[in-house]
């Protein structure tokens, strides 16, 4: 099965703002999806940390997007069925947007942990300079080699 991730224009230039304001600091979040088909998730929602980033180096604060997650889910009253928490981002400035090890590793250590999370996306992104938007994204499942996503860049 291909996983398909669309990202909306409005998704991408609030990503690109925030990539912009960062500079050469990574920076990244959450991502809040809806289940379109089986297998094709439309980015509705995400979450930015632009504080605790390095110049190669993202670790999300827990306590900011616990805070986000709670907001999500009371603005979508909680439908679960619907809206839900699709995986992590982050950008690597100035660096190719496939993700490290280290990223890959966090990303099964997330499915395959204690989490009880089923399934995730790593979407890594870049945007240097105003007119370029770069995606990769991945699919990380239990017990599943982690697979390349398919973006779609919806106007």
């Amino acid at each position: 099965m291909t996983v398909q991730l669309i990202l909306p224009r409005p998704i991408r230039e609030r990503m690109k703002a925030g990539l912009a304001r960062a500079g050469n600091r990574e920076i990244g979040g959450v991502l809040m999806a809806r289940q379109l088909v089986p297998g094709a998730f439309e980015i509705v929602e995400f979450s930015v940390d632009e504080l605790t980033g390095a110049r190669a180096h993202f670790v999300r604060d827990h306590a900011y997007h616990n805070e986000f997650l709670n907001a999500f889910f009371d603005r979508t009253g909680r439908d679960y069925a619907n809206y839900n928490y699709l995986g992590e981002w982050h950008s690597h400035p100035r660096l190719p947007v496939l993700p490290s090890v280290i990223d890959l590793l966090s990303m099964e250590n997330l499915v395959n942990g204690e989490r009880d999370i089923p399934f995730a996306a790593l979407l890594v992104v870049r945007s240097d300079v105003p007119t370029e938007f770069l995606a990769m994204a991945t699919f990380h499942q239990r017990g599943i080699t982690p697979q390349p996503v398919q973006i779609i860049a919806d106007r």
